[in-house]
């Protein structure tokens, strides 16, 4: 038996069987659904209160505002690095390019040495900045909102930079692409 229509849908122009409401869905199959979104890769670096560089490779970023420049993005409250981007005060986003899957992987890899061979330098305010990337952005860390597992971290961008010749990298279906998805 199909659920009752809400008010505002009973006059819709959408076909009835659009609107009924379907079974549950599980875990895998929510999580098999969001992999056909294709997104760009980033890694999300910045420094702990130690002074030790922090990185993640992260696949949830998106623009947020053109005014104030905004962008949002966020991380599992599992991930071992959450508690240096929950205090830090500024972090870089850093969109890779389709020649850094090989860096992507590695700054995704549990206990790896993420800067120990990787090219960087320091910001003005000592974030992390990784080269070669088809894009940076440095950020301040504006806010924070705890949703379901993961923290969403909204950042105020203070700098950025592109490079529109580095063809981007990027995720789709559980995998990362380096030439388109076709």
């Amino acid at each position: 038996m199909a659920a009752a229509l809400p008010p505002s849908l009973v006059n819709s122009a959408l076909p009835s069987s659009a609107l009924h409401t379907s079974a549950p869905f599980t875990q895998r199959e929510f999580r098999d659904a969001l992999g056909q979104f294709a997104t760009g890769v980033t890694i999300i670096t910045a420094r702990s209160p130690e002074g030790h560089p922090v990185g993640a490779t992260v696949s949830s970023f998106n623009a947020l505002s053109l005014n104030p420049p905004l962008v949002l993005w966020s991380l599992g409250l599992t991930a071992s690095s959450l508690p240096v981007f929950q205090r830090c005060t500024h972090y870089a986003i850093h969109v890779l390019g389709a020649a850094q899957k090989p860096l992507a992987e590695l700054f995704a890899r549990k206990g790896a040495d993420r800067f120990g061979h990787t090219p960087h330098h320091d910001s003005p305010r000592g974030v992390p900045l990784l080269e070669g990337c088809a894009a940076v952005f440095e950020c301040r860390n504006r806010s924070r909102h705890e949703e379901g597992d993961h923290v969403i971290f909204i950042g105020e961008v203070e700098r950025c930079e592109h490079h529109r010749e580095r063809a981007p990298l990027l995720y789709h279906a559980g995998h990362m692409h380096t030439r388109g998805l076709l």
